[in-house]
């Protein structure tokens, strides 16, 4: 399944409470409950402004109704090609 990196602008985030976090956790798990087996979370990063999420998805279609059922922003879904790491240079 192709690997998506979404870019979610929201200011003040990283301001958010674990139990602000975890509501917006919930409510992602419960759409991805609907959409299923079609699109899997598999971790988020929280920054001051901004949520960059990485998901398994069928194509970016799919991201961006999980976006749009959840109410959540989806400035930028793109699909990753590779990955490389410190032993690429090896």
């Amino acid at each position: 399944m192709p690997k998506f990196v979404i870019e979610r602008e929201i200011p003040g985030l990283g301001a958010s409470s674990a139990e602000e976090l975890r509501a917006v956790s919930q409510k992602s798990r419960a759409v991805l409950d609907e959409l299923s087996p079609h699109v899997q979370w598999v971790q988020s990063y929280v920054t001051d402004d901004k949520m960059y999420c990485v998901y398994l998805a069928d194509d970016a279609e799919i991201v961006r109704e999980h976006a749009r059922r959840g109410g959540f922003p989806a400035d930028r879904v793109n699909r990753v090609r590779t990955t490389i790491d410190p032993t690429t240079a090896e």
